[in-house]
C-alpha cells in the first residue's frame, strides 16, 4: 500500500536524508538499476516540484537516465528500521556489471506514474519525469570545489576517485509516497 505524501510537507526529511544518502533509481533496457546519491536539491521551477540529481558522467545511471527520462528517488524513513550497508553496496558498485537491486536484496514496487520502480526498503519515494539536464561548467565552479572533487592528479583506479564533472537531472515530481 501507498499513502501520498505532499512533498513539501517532508522537506526537510528528504533533504536531510540526501545529505547523508538515498537511492536514485533508473530504468532502461528493460533493467533496474539504483546508485547511492549524497548530492540534490528540491524546489520549484517552472511552478513544479522539482529534485535535482547529479550524476557523474561516467555513471551507468547516467546511460540509463539519457535513455528513459524518468527516475524515482528512494529514502529511507526514521520510523523503519535501515540498513545503512545498503548504500555502500549500491555506491561503490556499477550497474554495468552487476545487478544491484538483487545484490542489496532490495524489493521492487510497482511505480504510481512513471516506468520506473520504488524500493520496500526505502520507502519514501519521488517518482520523477526529467524536464531539463545540462552538464557542468568546469570554468564555472571554484577553484576550491574543482581541487576537492573534481581532482585531475588522481588515477579513475582509485577507489573513491571521481575526477569526472557531473550532469544534473531536473526531474519533476510527478507522484511522492511512502510505502507501507
Amino acid at each position: 500500500m501507498k499513502r501520498d505524501i505532499e512533498v513539501f510537507d517532508h522537506a526537510s526529511e528528504i533533504i536531510s536524508a540526501v545529505n547523508r544518502g538515498v537511492l536514485l533509481t533508473s530504468k532502461a533496457r528493460g533493467r533496474v538499476n539504483t546508485m547511492t546519491i549524497s548530492w540534490g536539491m528540491l524546489g520549484i521551477e517552472w511552478s513544479k516540484p522539482q529534485f535535482v540529481a547529479f550524476v557523474r558522467e561516467s555513471r551507468f545511471t547516467k546511460r540509463n537516465l539519457d535513455e528513459n527520462p524518468e527516475f524515482t528517488v528512494n529514502i529511507p524513513v526514521e520510523e523503519r528500521a535501515f540498513d545503512r550497508s545498503i548504500l555502500g553496496y549500491c555506491g561503490t558498485r556499477t550497474g554495468a556489471e552487476v545487478d544491484k537491486i538483487e545484490g542489496a536484496g532490495l524489493t521492487l514496487v510497482e511505480p504510481s506514474v512513471v516506468s520506473v520502480p520504488g524500493l520496500l526498503e526505502l520507502p519514501l519515494t519521488l517518482e520523477c519525469r526529467i524536464t531539463y539536464r545540462q552538464k557542468q561548467d568546469a570554468s564555472a565552479i571554484s577553484p576550491e570545489n574543482l581541487d576537492k572533487y573534481y581532482p585531475e592528479d588522481v588515477s579513475r583506479s582509485v577507489p573513491g576517485a571521481n575526477p569526472d564533472f557531473h550532469a544534473a537531472y531536473y526531474g519533476e515530481i510527478v507522484a511522492a509516497y511512502v510505502i507501507e
